[in-house]
């Protein structure tokens, strides 16, 4: 539940694609991946291809539920200087561009702890970030993060997965707001590709315990996927083919191209344009 009155951009958004009869483009990328001036672009350039909501990732050298892919981008992130305070910058740069789409910020816990909570949710609020996925905070230990940043006016996003039951999702639910993440695959981002069928069972089980919108991620790479899986769901996530998109594209060195932002941005448009039809 969002116990704010107050709408998000994130609120906002899902309640007009609802209007719109269209499932949500999620899309992740690292923050400051390959290095901070290509991720300024692709980030500007995600709402014009098609994101509806980004996923912003704070790099961490120890993300244990992403994949090689995804770890990748991360690291290389890290190798470039990007840190907690240029990941905020990029936040704020692109606010000031584009005061609409939502942002939420995906990761783990220690970068945030190590930057000191209270300050970071007063830089995130004032950066202009909708929204937290903080992946290794369970609900036993809301007063930490959740419930502090909800007082900030932050959606704080949870993640479900295929083995959470009847019994734990109302512990998962209890303080979410925004939208809820459900895992598609058991293990780690990008592994698989998601059953649709077990899917739609899944979120259909969820929708009768809340009246949040449902974004199914892990595994999503192709545009008929996305199409398949937003017949039965609120949102789409995609962040492995990202990311791939993104280390494909640079040269020997590990340093970005002329087709680092074009390819990562056509990807986008091709799913969006899935979605649409």
């Amino acid at each position: 539940m969002n116990t704010s009155s107050t709408e998000t951009r994130i609120d906002k958004r899902f309640k007009a694609l609802k209007q719109a009869g269209r499932a949500a483009l999620v899309t992740f990328v690292s923050a400051g991946d390959p290095d901070f001036e290509t991720s300024k672009e692709i980030l500007l350039g995600l709402p014009a291809a098609g994101a509806d909501v980004i996923e912003l990732g704070m790099p961490f050298s120890d993300p244990m539920a992403d994949g090689p892919a995804i770890q990748a981008s991360s690291l290389r992130a890290l190798k470039a200087g990007q840190d907690m305070a240029k990941t905020l910058k990029l936040v704020t740069w692109f606010r000031n561009k584009d005061n609409q789409t939502p942002i939420v910020l995906m990761g783990y816990y220690n970068p945030i702890y190590v930057y000191g909570n209270e300050r970071f949710l007063d830089a995130a609020l004032k950066a202009g970030v909708d929204g937290l996925i903080v992946v290794d905070l369970p609900p036993e230990a809301d007063d930490e993060l959740c419930i502090p940043a909800m007082k900030h006016g932050l959606n704080f996003i949870r993640l479900t997965t295929p083995t959470t039951d009847n019994a734990r999702l109302p512990k998962v639910l209890n303080n979410t707001s925004g939208f809820l993440y459900y895992v598609s695959v058991t293990g780690i981002t990008g592994s698989k590709a998601p059953d649709v069928g077990k899917v739609y069972n899944h979120v259909k089980r969820i929708k009768a315990k809340t009246q949040l919108p449902v974004a199914v991620g892990f595994g999503v790479k192709t545009g008929e996927q996305a199409k398949n899986i937003a017949k039965g769901a609120n949102g789409v996530v995609v962040g492995s083919v990202l990311v791939d998109t993104i280390k494909n594209s640079l040269d020997a060195d590990g340093r970005a191209t002329p087709r680092t932002i074009i390819n990562t941005l056509n990807v986008v448009k091709g799913l969006s344009e899935a979605l649409s039809i």
